[in-house]
């Protein structure tokens, strides 16, 4: 995945707000029940958009309340990916992954401020609403790794689990491609990195201490707020903070080093509970930590924008006016490392804070690499070669 940063327009709320419906998708701004999005934005790479006449949503909404239940449901479909490979290239210079393995496309986790978005306009689809609803299963996944793990060009390199996808959304209970994946890799000693905001992870304990028994297993667990009202509203399919603390003590009781990931960073809504979850984590025994601020790249603004003004009012415009002091008057800047921490008085206090805090509950000791020299190559039926990495 070639992370490059793009020169985007800047997005204009009133401009957005002034295309004609055909652009945007007819879908009520609203809350949906357990969706992050309330809408679909246009597709970037699209002019023509399908348009839902007004009276057809009339009539389901009117069904819906004569069945007393008011709140629009979507469904999620699951369609099948036929991807040919299946580990990814990084070479982004502000990010420590260098290869990356996505099972699904889209997450059903359905976070609002989610950096991966737009990657589903890619397949001629919304980065909104189509994004957690409209997941791509990559079934052939473990496959593709165990071929790809046996070229002679592959010496192991480290995998992150994932880059634009989470591996243990909801689907991953039933599809268990993830799980599949890591058997292939505790076959191969393969080292691999997990990062999540679903307690379905400690599901795979066992093929992770298989690994760590090598020092090949890493786990980092996502944690942007410790109210679980606002973490149901933001993160509505992911975990509860107090389900991923207890996931971070069950991996650190086995061992396995595990990091709290405080990301994104919201600012003016969730920057005030850093000290509290690096606490948090430390009382869970987390290894280290680390924090990434809110990244609005393309449409995810207009997602992002609607859903304060509806969730948080009273907030919004200070949240909106502390990303642009972040970022130079604009809602995002894609360069490099800045995406990740922004920039001003604003962004060095934020800095700051984690500092003091990781220093002062121990979350900032230097941690053992992962181990790569472990990978080894099971020996194939019939083939003399296998007996060899």
């Amino acid at each position: 995945m070639d992370a490059t940063p793009s020169d985007e327009p800047e997005f204009d709320a009133s401009e957005e707000a002034s295309r004609p419906a055909e652009y945007r998708d007819a879908l009520p701004a609203g809350p949906l029940r357990g969706r992050g999005a309330g809408l679909n934005p246009g597709n970037r790479f699209e002019s023509l958009r399908l348009h839902i006449l007004g009276e057809h949503l009339d009539d389901e909404a009117a069904a819906r309340a004569s069945a007393g239940d008011e709140r629009p449901k979507v469904a999620t479909t699951v369609l099948d990916d036929d991807s040919r490979s299946i580990l990814n290239r990084v070479d982004s210079p502000d990010l420590h992954m260098k290869w990356t393995l996505n099972p699904y496309r889209g997450c059903e986790h359905g976070c609002i401020y989610c950096y991966a978005r737009p990657t589903h306009e890619y397949l001629g689809l919304s980065s909104g609403l189509d994004f957690e609803t409209k997941i791509l299963a990559k079934h052939e996944a473990p496959d593709l790794l165990r071929d790809a793990l046996r070229k002679p060009s592959w010496l192991g390199a480290g995998i992150s689990m994932s880059g634009v996808t989470d591996p243990y959304q909801p689907v991953e209970r039933d599809l268990r491609i993830t799980r599949r994946c890591l058997e292939v890799m505790a076959e191969f000693r393969q080292a691999v990195s997990v990062i999540t905001k679903n307690r379905l992870l400690l599901r795979d304990l066992d093929l992770l201490q298989r690994l760590h028994a090598h020092g090949a297993a890493h786990a980092a667990v996502s944690i942007t707020t410790l109210d679980p009202d606002l973490a149901a509203a933001m993160e509505p399919r992911a975990s509860s903070p107090k389900a991923r603390l207890e996931t971070v003590r069950q991996i650190a009781a086995t061992g396995i080093p595990v990091w709290v990931m405080v990301a994104p960073v919201v600012p003016g809504l969730t920057d005030r509970e850093m000290p509290a979850i690096l606490e948090a984590a430390a009382e869970a025994g987390a290894s280290g930590a680390g924090y990434v601020l809110l990244r609005l790249p393309h449409q995810i603004k207009a997602l992002f924008l609607e859903w304060l003004a509806r969730h948080v009012p009273a907030r919004a415009a200070h949240v909106e006016s502390l990303l642009r002091q972040m970022h130079g008057g604009d809602l995002y800047e894609a360069a490099w490392k800045l995406r990740q921490t922004g920039r001003g008085p604003f962004a060095d206090q934020l800095a700051q804070t984690f500092r003091v805090f990781t220093k002062r509950h121990g979350l900032d000791r230097p941690h053992a690499p992962i181990n790569t020299a472990a990978f080894l190559r099971p020996p194939v039926p019939g083939d003399q070669l296998g007996l060899f990495p």
